[in-house]
């Protein structure tokens, strides 16, 4: 599913329950995180539910491409997630430096309904892939 495809979805659903439901319908298609991942590293600082985020770089003959992949103990958030690794995952570096994924969730209508700690929880998470790309695109320039 695209981003493009989910923010056509949210435009055709007009209630905030069903939006909620439809956010914890994409957490369930999130692909599994490996036990490896789940590290303390990994984990994602500034969120009230448990979250992880493991980055892989591809750092082959063009600019760095970055793969999220994501998890939570927590349904909405692992929803958040889903949408949030749509929009940054299989990208390079650079084009995910230069998008803001926060106002993804503003346009979607989402970050005004949720909790203050839910959405500390997704800058926090938005923060944690900008600091993967920033270091992708150092690694890059000193290789």
């Amino acid at each position: 599913m695209s981003i493009e495809t989910i923010i056509e979805d949210f435009a055709l659903l007009d209630d905030w329950e069903d939006r909620y439901r439809y956010v914890i319908e994409l957490g369930r298609t999130l692909a599994p995180l490996a036990e490896a991942d789940r590290t303390d590293a990994n984990k994602v600082r500034g969120c009230a539910s448990q979250v992880w985020l493991a980055t892989r770089v591809d750092a082959g003959a063009g600019p760095p491409i970055l793969t999220f992949t994501g998890d939570s103990d927590a349904h909405i958030v692992r929803g958040l997630i889903a949408i949030l690794l749509q929009h940054v995952s299989g990208k390079s570096a650079e084009a995910i430096l230069a998008s803001d994924a926060l106002a993804l969730f503003d346009r979607l209508g989402l970050r005004e309904h949720l909790t203050p700690q839910r959405s500390n929880g997704l800058a926090s998470m938005a923060a944690r892939i900008r600091h993967d790309a920033r270091a992708a695109v150092a690694a890059a320039h000193h290789a």
